[in-house]
């Protein structure tokens, strides 16, 4: 059988088992990733899955089983589980669920890639990590750590609405970490980001990072860092470099506009949301400033696809425009249960985990300043970049970040380095208070993004560039 024999026999069986509704997904997967440390490679993992999830909708409720075997009669089994499951959740009353329409199509999407990452040789890609971390040690780092982490995946889509589609999505990314140990001190500084940085490309993307031409000068900055001031603590201007204002993002505006978490549907994995559906379109949520968007259309960024997992199409939307809240990420089944008319932003980890809500693309479209200006233009404030640590309560609301590294700044212009330093916030609040933002976005990729209960690791991406943000509270009291 071919994989989307496999699809459409388990979803004619969910019908015949009695399903309203009912899409599968077989998926194939290869990952690959690499670890080196001190100038050796530590641990290489290949790994490689392909298997069949089936979704049926009986009333209020899903059901999902998934199975590693394409034939025929195990395509059919899942199936027919999968509504069984769905049918003894319905027997609690509730309203029927419906879905958001969605115009079925035969269609196949892959996305860019140049050099696939799979067919660069081993030996060249240890030369690449044990190069840039030997390059580290030379220059003072007692730890030097890089990595490499490659996914392929191929998805066959099928609905009982008649659905047909095929995706190929190539991933990958890497970089590099360099920790120096004082007396009663760590410092760590990473090159391009605290976990790498990913794309939906190719090889071409790990090339583009040159790790090996900032090895040297992240481990003196990490030795440096150790003799450092602390940064002080109050009130001041605060400038965030575009890598930690796109955890920033993440954490304080991605999360919170997940519409099942807004309805208290997603409640497992770090709570909801303290957004009101009642004040969409309404609420402002920061500056003028902010214009967010979801956005899975653009090329190489990691929350990119053709379709997400129910089949609906990428599309770019607003999620907050000129600081007002307009839009959610959302699946076919919340937008209707809110009254909205789109979906869209569904997807799963693997073939054995339930699509839910998860971020694609979102990020900050650019601003009309470049850093230098941004400095230039602040008289007493605080740069930060990278992250280091992050907090955030349940609600998506309060919380507190660290990162690697800071500079003073002082009438205009760049000054010590900072160590440990930290900023805390409110995110409506925080948010608000963006006065300069830069024109010069990059598409963070975050491929370690948690949710769910079996827990997922989702791969989104954030557009970001440094912005400043006026009266935030840094550093830490005595």
């Amino acid at each position: 059988m071919t994989e989307f024999d496999a699809a459409s026999a388990a979803v004619q069986a969910a019908l015949d088992a009695g399903a309203r509704y009912a899409d599968a997904r077989v998926m194939h997967r290869r990952y690959e990733s690499m670890t080196a440390r001190n100038g050796d490679v530590e641990e290489l993992t290949q790994d490689e899955s392909i298997g069949l999830g089936v979704r049926a909708l009986v009333g209020a409720s899903w059901g999902f089983h998934a199975v590693p075997d394409l034939s025929d009669a195990a395509a059919r089994d899942a199936g027919r589980r999968a509504t069984r499951t769905a049918m003894a959740s319905a027997r609690v009353p509730g309203p029927a669920v419906d879905l958001v329409p969605v115009e079925a199509v035969t269609a196949s999407w892959a996305s860019g890639c140049q050099i696939d990452p799979l067919g660069v040789p081993l030996s060249d890609k240890g030369d690449l990590l044990v190069g840039a971390t030997r390059a580290m040690t030379e220059h003072g780092a007692d730890l030097a750590e890089g990595l490499y982490q490659i996914w392929d995946t191929a998805k066959w889509f099928v609905s009982s609405e008649g659905h047909r589609i095929d995706q190929r999505i190539r991933e990958c990314g890497g970089g590099i970490s360099a920790t120096s140990i004082g007396d009663g001190e760590t410092q760590r500084r990473s090159w391009p980001s605290y976990r790498g940085q990913y794309g939906t490309t190719g090889w071409e993307l790990v090339e583009s990072l040159d790790l090996a031409a900032h090895a040297a000068q992240i481990a003196e900055e990490s030795r440096a860092l150790l003799t450092a001031p602390p940064c002080p603590a109050g009130e001041t201007d605060l400038i965030l470099g575009g890598e930690q204002l796109a955890l920033q993002i993440h954490e304080s505006v991605g999360h919170a506009i997940e519409l099942d978490r807004i309805l208290g549907w997603e409640a497992a994995f770090a709570g909801t949301s303290w957004l009101d559906l009642a004040q969409l379109g309404s609420l402002r949520y920061g500056s003028e400033l902010m214009n967010i968007t979801i956005d899975p259309t653009i090329p190489g960024a990691l929350g990119s696809f053709g379709f997400d997992d129910e089949g609906s199409p990428a599309v770019k939307r607003d999620a907050v425009r000129g600081g007002r809240w307009v839009g959610v990420l959302a699946g076919r089944d919340s937008a209707a249960m809110a009254s909205l008319d789109y979906g869209g932003s569904v997807r799963a980890d693997g073939w054995a985990r339930l699509p839910m809500v998860r971020m694609t693309n979102v990020g900050l479209e650019p601003g009309p300043h470049t850093l230098e200006e941004i400095i230039a233009a602040t008289d007493d404030g605080v740069l930060m970049d990278l992250n280091r640590s992050w907090s955030i309560d349940d609600k998506r609301l309060n919380f507190q970040f660290g990162c690697e590294v800071g500079w003073e700044i002082k009438k205009g212009r760049r000054g010590r380095m900072l160590r440990n330093p930290t900023y805390t916030g409110i995110g409506p609040l925080f948010w608000r208070s963006m006065d300069m933002l830069s024109s010069e976005t990059v598409p963070w990729g975050t491929p370690n993004c948690g949710k769910g209960q079996p827990g997922q690791i989702g791969h989104t991406g954030h557009p970001a560039a440094p912005a400043r943000f006026r009266n935030v509270r840094v550093g830490v009291s005595a």
